[in-house]
């Protein structure tokens, strides 16, 4: 049987990812008084933690806690499962099945509002359309060179959903970026290249010239891009 679950070592490596990645100063007296105060029992914790947040996150497991709980003990005894094998394999694969159909719903939802939003967000004064379906808006005037597919670009970017969700900025980061013309999404390729350095736009990017059908992180399926680009030179 095709393993379901995370190994200790990569479900200790995913919760030391996520806990770095939060970047929250630690809390001792807090995990003093919840009683968790060892590396093991702060690490355990942390496996926890990070898979019932998935669970939660996801929405398709209705989690059984005295079966969660009955799994977990069995597996850190090492004994048989209590449930057949070829079960527990068909368990996974009906819960994979209504996963896809979930995703594909989202999908549909998302490419019905995003589909939506371009139709009236190109009607705003100040939007232009190009051929591809690409909308740009012009936030501020730059006078420098355009750049080529072949030239390395140094920008600055806030990057939102249509429900102005953040799901990725330099901006907040305070830190510009550098990148080739040709390295990222469709959208942004195009768009750079009718750019001059000093410009910034406002993008409003289609699913097709995003990531398309596929999620990315914090980016569902579908999902419509808005950006603001300051293009700030070429290398």
């Amino acid at each position: 049987m095709k393993r379901s679950t995370l190994t200790l070592s990569a479900a200790v490596a995913v919760a030391l990812v996520s806990f770095t990645a939060c970047g929250k100063k630690p809390e001792p007296a807090a995990a003093a008084k919840s009683g968790i105060a060892s590396v093991d029992q702060k690490v355990s914790y942390g496996i926890g933690y990070n898979i019932g947040a998935g669970l939660a996150r996801d929405g398709v497991v209705q989690v059984d806690m005295e079966s969660l709980k009955a799994g977990l003990a069995d597996g850190l005894a090492k004994e048989k499962t209590r449930v057949p094998e070829t079960e527990l394999q068909a368990a996974f694969g009906t819960m994979q099945e209504r996963a896809a159909k979930m995703a594909a719903a989202e999908g549909e939802k998302q490419l019905a509002a995003g589909n939506d939003y371009l139709a009236k967000n190109k009607t705003k004064k100040g939007v232009k359309t190009t051929a591809s379906g690409l909308q740009y808006e012009v936030l501020k005037a730059g006078f420098g060179a355009k750049p080529k597919a072949t030239d390395t670009v140094r920008v600055h970017y806030h990057g939102t959903l249509i429900d102005g969700t953040v799901f990725d900025s330099s901006v907040e980061r305070n830190e510009p970026v550098e990148f080739p013309v040709t390295g990222v999404i469709k959208g942004w390729v195009e768009a750079l290249q009718l750019m001059s350095v000093g410009d910034k736009w406002k993008l409003t990017v289609p699913a097709s010239l995003g990531y398309g059908a596929r999620s990315n992180g914090k980016i569902p399926a579908n999902a419509v891009l808005i950006f603001e680009v300051e293009l700030l030179g070429i290398k």
